[in-house]
């Protein structure tokens, strides 16, 4: 069966392609079975091609399958080739498998939208796109896929397009993840003039051999590879698209938050990991990002009122989780938290769609409330996914992802105090802001009433979540906890191990303690202060202090401001005052003396035959002249 691994993207495509050219012509029922079907039978494969490859795995652990070639320019031939291993497995599962679930909620979700067709038509476009981008065996075609899932976020950010709003929110995404883009570009420059290939294999496997560590053009590559990562999985300083990128329908922040765009970037550096390592500048700056950014994002969070954009952040806050793994060389555990954080935020994401569904569209947490009773499949499930985002001990796959992170920023030889610091305040935030949103919306008064009641194909998508979102993390345990490996174990083929410095068994368990009461503390402050006595945040609030930090962190601490007042307005000036220069002059009389030759030629077309007649019999005798005389 793996030699069907190029139908594992296909598949996706061609439901994209149905739709685009027939969904009009389609029942809702078949629009359904094409846009959710595609994907399913996606993840099937996937899931049949990981078993083979588990129970059976091919020559050196990879697969290579190359279908033609792409060009052949400049002595270089990229190819449309894939390569599985154990890391882009794992990716294509979780982008699959998630994907899918994602799509059967969508069939109820946006049942009654006019765009149904369309909208499921881009979700299958995003997920083939990202499924390229995983596969590709060369940068070339990697970029391709990148490029693909960022047509894609304007697309579903901006599906309701009518609304000014969203379709500012879609160009904001579209612009701000060109800047990340731009980078990555260049980067892949510098390895074409480098090694005259952008095969990933062959870069990783030349590279030690062409450069000591430290060596300035790894360093150069490897923070322009940063730059597009950071413009993809949203991390400082181009965050700032990621919340206003709630505009899109619920099911499309699932999407890009857990399965697919954010993700992107932790993928490309886990892939290029060989390159990072030779740039330790690099690697510290990975680390340094994501502990600067899971904070900032985790602040962030805590003032938010649209229960989407608390996840928002919170998911910036988390993909700053993995950036921090990777930057301290635990390669898996970083990938492990990837696939957790799929799994609960998916979930959290979908719950957070029902509850607006059933409320109407209402997205504003202080006009929720009480839902528990009303919503008991959500409630549960969500809570599940709760419990994951905030790490609790030895219930959740959260806790056992996290935990790795912890350990590692503390233990490894890449981490350090600080790190560690940042990583735990940051997981005590988590845990505020989490069950700050679970007060909120389901306990005390109900506020918006119900106004619909959820079926199978939103609530089993729940569920399955939900199971996995609890039971995922069983795969990877601590030393303190048996030590189960099968998770790390199963990527050490591709991605290397952490190399500790200090640290054992009882400094672990004691951090464990430590991180897991600071959780519970952190529960029983949202308990507290959202919803036994509310007016105490309320008062602070209308404190100078408190109202200070309200605005800077409810507007995302003044991102936008800040590029607003630096880029933005400067640019727009600048367009303005130059919008009558020799350049616009030069294009304006071009245009003009296109529209004058077009009036002459338009004279000759009076609806007279026998002006007509007389034009062909010149240019009979005209022609007939040329052939005769010359």
């Amino acid at each position: 069966m793996i030699d069907y691994l190029w139908l594992v993207p296909a598949l996706p495509f061609l439901g994209f392609l149905i739709l685009t050219f027939f969904g009009k012509k389609l029942s809702k029922n078949a629009i359904s079975f094409v846009g959710a079907g595609s994907v399913g039978l996606a993840a099937l494969l996937t899931i049949i091609i990981g078993i083979q490859f588990l129970l059976s795995p091919p020559e050196g652990n990879f697969f290579n399958q190359k279908l033609w070639t792409w060009m052949s320019v400049g002595g270089m031939s990229p190819s449309i080739a894939f390569h599985l291993d154990a890391l882009s497995l794992i990716f294509i599962f979780v982008i699959t498998f998630v994907g899918f679930l994602i799509h059967v909620y969508s069939t109820e979700y946006m049942l009654e939208d006019e765009g149904f067709a369309r909208f499921l038509s881009f979700m299958n476009l995003f997920v083939g796109s990202m499924l390229v981008l995983i596969l590709a065996d060369n940068l070339a075609l990697m970029y391709l896929g990148w490029e693909g899932v960022g047509l894609c976020s304007f697309l579903l950010i901006g599906f309701w397009y009518k609304e000014p709003a969203n379709a500012a929110a879609a160009r904001k995404a579209f612009i701000v993840t060109r800047v990340g883009d731009t980078a990555m570009a260049l980067g892949l420059f510098l390895l074409i003039v480098n090694f005259n290939t952008l095969n990933i294999q062959e870069i990783l496997h030349t590279a030690p051999s062409q450069w000591t560590a430290g060596n300035s053009t790894a360093v150069w590559i490897a923070f322009l590879l940063l730059g597009g990562a950071v413009g993809k999985s949203a991390q400082l300083p181009l965050q700032t698209w990621l919340p206003d990128a709630m505009a899109g329908p619920s099911p499309v922040s699932a999407l890009i938050h857990a399965a697919t765009m954010v993700t992107a970037g932790v993928y490309l550096i886990a892939r290029n990991h060989v390159l990072f390592e030779l740039a330790p500048s690099a690697m510290s700056a990975v680390a340094i990002i994501g502990a600067a950014t899971l904070l900032m994002a985790g602040f962030a969070a805590i003032v938010q009122n649209d229960i989407k954009r608390v996840l928002a952040y919170s998911t910036i806050s988390q993909i700053g989780y993995m950036f921090l793994a990777l930057g301290v060389g635990a390669w898996s555990a970083g990938v492990f938290h990837f696939m957790i954080h799929a799994f609960f935020k998916a979930l959290l994401f979908l719950g957070a769609g029902a509850v607006i569904h059933a409320l109407h569209h209402e997205q504003n947490m202080f006009k929720m409330g009480g839902l528990r009773k009303e919503l008991p499949i959500v409630f549960w499930t969500f809570l599940a996914g709760s419990a994951a985002l905030s790490a609790l001990p030895l219930i959740s796959a959260g806790f056992y992802s996290k935990d790795a992170i912890l350990w590692y920023a503390w233990s490894s030889d890449k981490g350090s105090l600080i790190l560690w610091a940042a990583a735990f305040f940051g997981a005590f935030v988590t845990s505020i802001y989490t069950f700050r949103m679970v007060f909120l919306t389901f306990w005390g008064k109900m506020k918006t009433h119900v106004h619909i009641h959820l079926g199978n194909a939103m609530q089993v998508p729940l569920i399955v979540l939900a199971v996995l979102s609890i039971l995922g993390g069983f795969i990877e345990t601590p030393h303190s906890l048996g030590h189960i490996t099968l998770f790390s174990g199963f990527l050490n083929p591709v991605l290397p191990e952490v190399q500790l410095n200090h640290g054992g068994e009882f400094t672990e368990i004691i951090l464990q303690i430590v991180t897991a009461l600071t959780g519970f503390l952190g529960i029983f402050l949202a308990w507290h202060f959202w919803y036994k006595k509310p007016a105490m945040v309320y008062n602070f609030k209308q404190t100078s202090l408190g109202t200070g930090l309200y605005k800077l962190w409810l507007s995302g601490w003044a991102f936008d401001w800040v590029y607003d007042t630096l880029f933005v307005k400067p640019f727009i000036k600048l367009s303005q005052i130059n919008k009558d220069d020799i350049v616009d002059q030069l294009n304006i009389g071009l245009a003009g003396l296109v529209n004058w030759l077009h009036s002459l030629v338009k004279k000759t077309q009076n609806g007279n035959i026998r002006w007509y007649a007389t034009g062909i019999a010149i240019g009979l005798v005209i022609t007939l002249t040329i052939v005769l005389f010359l």
